[in-house]
């Protein structure tokens, strides 16, 4: 006889009022999406970071100061402003009551990016210490707060009268964002990007100085993936900003920016500003052109001004608003006509350019003619190799979906059945998948877009990212590779990232693209097991643990038992970030590292190998 299922109640007693922290704190994804340990650039402790800051660009883009101070120390940031400062009055509930701030009066803030009035109550919610101050009226009013519990309401005192502003300092929650670290490199594109949307303020930063004179234009001359084969187009508007040019890269390449906010999944405007390009190009040269033909190898940059825009998350990283204000003018119709009128008026001045531009179309169109048979037997065998592929083990969510989770979405790309069977015997079927590769890929440095199609294993991990026309369709937001860290799998990283750098370079700008770091050594006695990464972290184990523990040596991924790997791919997992610098050009990298063996590159090559017994002797 079946066992009675014991009864739940539901009453009144079960329906629970949560406050404002409590939320935030209870469901933190809601407001800052995925946590992390600041491995990613859309970890949490970013979105804080952004969240404040946001609120000191609004107060520039009304015309009140020009200047952003920003400090990072022991993890304890500190974001001052010279704007106008907060109501003095008002500084407890701005930074404490949800719904509550200026931004719902569009005469204070007419396009801001902060227009929930929760930007500033998550920061406050999710830090163990909190600090706001406000210097207004020759006054100044200081609170603070540790987990959004108001600790410290201190009376309003009088203040120097030339001082104005305000400064938020916050220390990340440790029990929330466990064992985080800030990467300079993630906080610094984050504050070019600023500076190049907002022309004339000045960031300091740890000592470094963010200033852009020219804005989008100075963004792709730092940012571009080659050569740009025509001067860079730089077309301006009082609420649109836009800069094209075009490479001899593979790929489209997109910067796209709501009121000073970086849409790195792009949305309505970025999807306008495609549709009119090509439009207007077609237009300008009287050719129906294919509009890949028109896109392939354009690296751009869009900027829009909305009055109470709409994303499609809290961490508002792709737009989903169709008008430019609630019930005015379209997107497309407003993106078209500012093209229709400014890059068709350029073309004309600029004969020289256009030519180029047209050169670059028509090489386009003959490499895509070139390969139109090899990508239609590809993708049949693609077709038929995904009926019952055994390279990839898909997800059920995926980075396109409109779920809250789709930011979670990952793709480990691994060496050989054994790493890829522990991977996938371990993964969260919802949102990591497993690409298994048969071996060593092939060095494609200085390869035609051709090899993708023809080379098996690249044409089908292209299919499994969905890649090939541009990353609108992108399945996954992390690409990790996950290779064994000896000499074999170091060169298969590097063949990897060869592969994305040559055909995909965006992929890897946008912060796609990373290398899952695994435990070198397990190191356990019969009370506890500490998995150590590197050498150091190793001795330190052995420091603790005492008495000759029992040491493992973990030689490849393989030998990683599927509950160990568990441990090592989950809220734990380490990561790092393959990050392009604004001042490394692909082609002289790739060049360097994948091309001919030159004098320079055998020496460093030969500097900097260290074989295992080196390392223990040093260990």
């Amino acid at each position: 006889m079946a066992k009675k299922t014991e009864e739940v109640s539901y009453t009144e007693e079960n329906i629970r009022s949560l406050d404002w922290k409590e939320h935030i704190r209870l469901r933190p994804g809601m407001y800052i999406g995925k946590l992390g340990d600041g491995s990613t650039a859309d970890d949490g402790i970013y979105i804080l970071l952004k969240e404040t800051i946001d609120n000191s660009i609004d107060e520039f883009v009304m015309g009140y100061g020009k200047t952003i101070d920003i400090s990072i120390k022991d993890n304890v940031v500190k974001v001052r402003d010279y704007g106008r400062g907060i109501p003095l009055g008002k500084v407890v509930d701005c930074v404490s009551q949800i719904n509550t701030g200026a931004k719902y009066d569009s005469k204070a803030f007419k396009k801001s990016v902060g227009l929930n009035g929760v930007g500033t109550k998550a920061v406050n919610a999710l830090s163990g210490y909190f600090c706001v101050e406000s210097y207004r009226d020759g006054k100044c009013k200081k609170a603070e707060f540790e987990k959004g519990v108001l600790v410290n309401d201190a009376p309003i005192l009088p203040d120097d009268a030339s001082r104005h502003g305000t400064k938020i300092s916050f220390v990340p929650d440790d029990t929330i964002f466990s064992k985080y670290q800030f990467r300079s490199q993630f906080i610094e594109r984050l504050l070019w990007n600023y500076a190049f949307l907002n022309r004339g303020l000045t960031i300091h930063f740890n000592g470094q100085k963010f200033y852009s004179e020219n804005g989008l234009k100075d963004l792709l001359e730092l940012n571009i993936s080659g050569e740009p084969i025509y001067p860079i187009i730089h077309l301006r508007d009082e609420d649109i900003e836009v800069a094209i040019t075009h490479t001899n890269s593979y790929g489209e390449e997109y910067y796209s920016f709501v009121n000073g906010q970086h849409t790195t999944q792009g949305g309505t405007h970025q999807g306008a500003f495609r549709e009119a390009y090509v439009k207007v190009i077609r237009d300008f040269y009287k050719k129906e052109y294919d509009a890949s033909d028109i896109r392939t190898a354009i690296c751009a940059a869009i900027s829009v001004k909305v009055i109470e825009p709409v994303f499609e998350s809290q961490t508002k990283t792709k737009l989903g608003s169709n008008e430019i204000e609630p019930n005015g003018q379209s997107m497309r119709a407003f993106v078209y006509e500012f093209l229709k009128k400014h890059l068709d008026n350029y073309l004309h001045k600029n004969p020289e350019t256009a030519q180029e531009l047209q050169k670059r179309i028509l090489q386009s169109e003959r490499e895509r003619k070139e390969l139109s048979g090899i990508r239609k037997l590809a993708k049949e065998r693609a077709k038929k190799a995904n009926l019952h592929n055994k390279k990839l083990r898909d997800c059920r969510i995926k980075f396109t979906d409109k779920n809250e989770r789709n930011i979670e979405t990952t793709l480990f790309i691994t060496e050989g059945d054994s790493a890829s069977g522990s991977i996938t015997k371990s993964r969260d079927v919802n949102t990591q998948a497993v690409f298994s590769l048969k071996g060593k890929p092939l060095n494609c440095f200085g390869l035609t877009k051709k090899i993708v199609y023809e080379n098996e294993e690249f044409n089908l991990l292209q299919s499994a990212l969905g890649v090939e026309d541009g990353l609108e369709n992108l399945r996954y937001n992390n690409i990790v590779l996950a290779t064994d860290a000896d000499v074999d799998g170091m060169h298969i990283r590097l063949l990897l990232i060869t592969f994305f750098l040559q055909f995909f370079p965006d992929l890897v700008k946008n912060g796609h693209l990373y290398v899952l770091q695994t435990p070198l050594f397990r190191v356990r006695n019969k009370k506890e097991t500490i998995y150590s990464y590197n050498e150091n972290e190793k001795m330190q184990a052995v420091k603790k643990l005492g008495s000759k523990p029992e040491i493992t040596r973990f030689k490849g991924l393989g030998e990683i038992s599927p509950e160990e790997f568990k441990m090592f791919i989950g809220k734990d997992i380490r990561l790092d970030p393959v990050v392009i610098g604004k001042d490394t050009p692909i082609a002289e990298l790739l060049e360097y590292y994948m091309g001919k063996n030159t004098p320079e590159r055998q020496d460093f090559i030969i500097e900097n190998l260290k074989i295992e017994k080196d390392l223990l002797e040093e260990a």
